[in-house]
């Protein structure tokens, strides 16, 4: 499906739809197991948008955040719909992989790392790779040895918020994973998987069966959706049917 993008404060917002399907057998469940007291009345299928976003700032800078589910090798083979659409996406608008200078991985699930590699090798390869220290520690091993060890020194470490480039930043919101991170522009936040599913905007407490710490990531989401609430600002996420949604 064909999105627009959009300019916040200076910088050009580009969603690239990766995929469109339903979870796989082996981690799907019914609606009210996966948002325990939010989904009555939804549909039992729930059937996710994977969206990834370019960003190309006012200096010609290019940052992808996130890589979606990848090739048909990928981690996410066993339950999303490989192979991803990324490299036809970035095509489509115009960027080849090796023209992105900043790659931000909101956390280190298959569908959003799994294409950061491709046959062991980065796909980015110009590209810094910015992950928050609290993933990188709290990941298995397999995972570090998929999506970060064949990054070599093109992996950026940070602790907290930080900026990637003038006016994009990243913030710790941890919950889903230890690490997990939004990025910000103006008052555009990319919030990964802080927000999964639209019941969580009507009920920000609203858990996830796949949260690491549900507890924690209800609370990380209420303050999230506050802060841009309060800046009548706009969230893109990473699984709705529409990329943006405004938070009234």
């Amino acid at each position: 499906m064909l999105h627009q993008s959009i300019t916040v404060a200076g910088v050009e917002v580009f969603p690239l739809c990766d995929a469109v399907g339903s979870m796989g057998d082996s981690i799907r469940r019914p609606m009210p197991e996966m948002f325990p007291g939010g989904c009555h009345g939804e549909p039992d299928e729930w059937v996710l948008h994977f969206h990834c976003y370019l960003l190309r700032d006012a200096a010609g800078r290019i940052v992808l955040v996130d890589t979606g589910i990848g090739p048909e090798n990928s981690p996410a083979a066993g339950w999303a719909p490989v192979p991803g659409a990324l490299g036809t996406e970035l095509a489509r608008v115009g960027v080849s992989p090796e023209e992105v200078d900043a790659v931000v991985i909101t956390h280190l699930h298959s569908d959003h790392a799994g294409g950061v590699v491709a046959d062991g090798m980065p796909v980015f390869s110009n590209a810094r790779h910015v992950f928050q220290r609290a993933e990188i520690d709290a990941a298995a091993e397999k995972v570090l040895d998929y999506a970060v060890r064949p990054l070599g020194e093109r992996v950026q470490v940070v602790d907290g918020q930080a900026d990637v480039f003038p006016g994009i930043r990243v913030f710790h919101t941890p919950g889903h994973t230890p690490g997990h991170q939004v990025v910000q522009v103006g008052d555009l936040v990319l919030t990964g998987d802080v927000v999964l599913h639209p019941v969580q905007l009507a009920d920000p407490k609203v858990t996830y069966l796949y949260d690491d710490d549900p507890e924690l990531a209800a609370a990380t989401r209420v303050e999230l959706l506050d802060r841009v609430r309060a800046e009548r600002g706009m969230i893109a996420t990473a699984h709705f049917a529409d990329p943006f949604t405004p938070i009234l």
